[in-house]
């Protein structure tokens, strides 16, 4: 079939062979097919979707586009983690080290932020000196000296999903499932990992707004990566309010150090522990209670924050931020907005209060846009919290005091208070696991 053949067929309801969305993948990814081509494709993939086959030949045709990383001559299980994303989501810099401190390995890349939700890479790098670009062998050593590395994607991993994502994005047809899949997944089987655990957003704050889509997509990467002969578990995760009280970079790693220190905010610890003990558990270090007893203990000793210090050393960081936070830069204005009424927080919006920090220079709208890591919120009530008139709800943080006025009311707008209370949902509402 032609590229014209191949679009028609699928426009019409067609299903594509393995050979022929590798075909494509290939040939896009050399230049030989056009954007437009390509585009009329995606569409038709997000009104007609894909088998499951079709979406597994997609996942590894992405996989097999570039580099796949060979983590074999690191001794040990390697495990690595993703998130769908979402607003004040820093549980990397806290479950990484914990799982790396009991033994298991992770080699992890990490990406930026763009939009509302933070980037992993952009919150280490508000750590002076911190480096995350790293060689391939200083990746692997620091991986087998200190347990860990976190490092930005290579730009040889999974080229085609790099190509891909740029076009969906431009073109509409970024929420597609199969879509998704084979985005998250091609790259997540190129890293090399032994198993994966993945942390699938759901609400207002995510990508996927039910929980049902959620699941969904969790089932769906979960059982690709099985049939990669990888060992799976998918947590489903409530995304409608911030985690924790941090948004922000350097704001979200004072949080997860305080959250290694024993000293965090509930959510995000429980969150952590389940990712952590999980991660143990595709590790093969127990079934998942001894494994949740395993991650508290690394908590709880120090120990998690030790390898924490120790990865920021191995990467050019300067591990004395780790042990003493007020050495991190603050933002030159910061302003607390204010409760107008007393009552019950019911709603918090999270895709606003991202949106938000993003305008006190938080995030980036395009990819090439600085961010300020002082930048961002401190959230001081969350949902099923009462609160009085003119207590502060929020205070924001940002060297951009021009925007301030424009924030406090996306903020206000986007917190609801009533008098009657409401019952909030699980932070875990599902686990899937083969």
């Amino acid at each position: 079939m032609t590229m014209y053949d191949i679009i028609k067929h699928k426009r019409d309801g067609g299903v594509l062979s393995d050979q022929q969305i590798r075909k494509v993948i290939e040939g896009y990814t050399r230049g030989e097919i056009p954007d437009y081509q390509m585009s009329a494709l995606l569409m038709a993939i997000f009104y007609k979707g894909m088998t499951f086959e079709e979406t597994a030949s997609l996942t590894y045709a992405i996989r097999d586009s570039g580099d796949v990383m060979d983590l074999s001559s690191i001794a040990g299980v390697k495990v690595d983690k993703h998130s769908s994303g979402g607003v004040g989501d820093k549980t990397t810099l806290v479950v990484a080290p914990i799982v790396a401190s009991l033994g298991a390995k992770v080699a992890k890349m990490s990406g930026r932020g763009l939009g509302h939700t933070g980037g992993t890479v952009d919150k280490l790098e508000s750590i002076p000196g911190f480096r995350t670009s790293l060689s391939g062998e200083e990746f692997f050593d620091v991986v087998r000296r200190v347990g860990v590395a976190v490092v930005g994607q290579s730009g040889d991993l999974a080229p085609a999903d790099k190509k891909l994502y740029a076009l969906r994005d431009v073109t509409a047809t970024v929420d597609s499932k199969p879509l998704i899949v084979s985005s998250i997944m091609g790259k997540k089987l190129a890293g090399g990992a032994d198993g994966i655990v993945l942390d699938v957003k759901t609400g207002s704050g995510s990508f996927m707004k039910t929980v049902e889509d959620a699941k969904e997509l969790a089932a769906m990467m979960v059982a690709i990566g099985h049939t990669a002969g990888k060992r799976m578990v998918a947590l489903v995760t409530d995304m409608d309010i911030p985690l924790g009280h941090a948004v922000g970079n350097s704001l979200e790693v004072v949080e997860a150090i305080a959250t290694l220190k024993g000293q965090g905010p509930q959510d995000l610890t429980d969150v952590c522990l389940e990712l952590a003990a999980n991660m143990l558990f595709v590790a093969g270090r127990g079934e998942i209670d001894a494994c949740r007893a395993l991650a508290k203990e690394a908590l709880h000793s120090g120990q998690a924050l030790n390898t924490l210090a120790a990865m920021v050393k191995a990467q050019g960081g300067d591990p004395a931020y780790i042990y003493d936070t007020e050495l991190f830069a603050k933002a030159t204005h910061a302003r607390d907005v204010l409760a107008p009424r007393s009552g019950y927080v019911v709603k918090v919006d999270a895709e606003e209060y991202g949106l938000a920090a993003l305008s006190l220079g938080a995030g980036r709208l395009r990819k090439e846009d600085a961010i300020d890591p002082s930048s961002g919120l401190i959230i001081h009530v969350k949902p099923g919290e009462y609160v009085q008139a003119g207590q502060p709800l929020v205070t924001m943080h940002t060297n951009r005091p021009i925007f301030l006025a424009d924030a406090e009311e996306r903020l206000l707008a986007a917190t609801e208070i009533a008098d009657d209370n409401i019952t909030r949902r699980p932070l875990v509402l599902d686990r899937i696991v083969v």
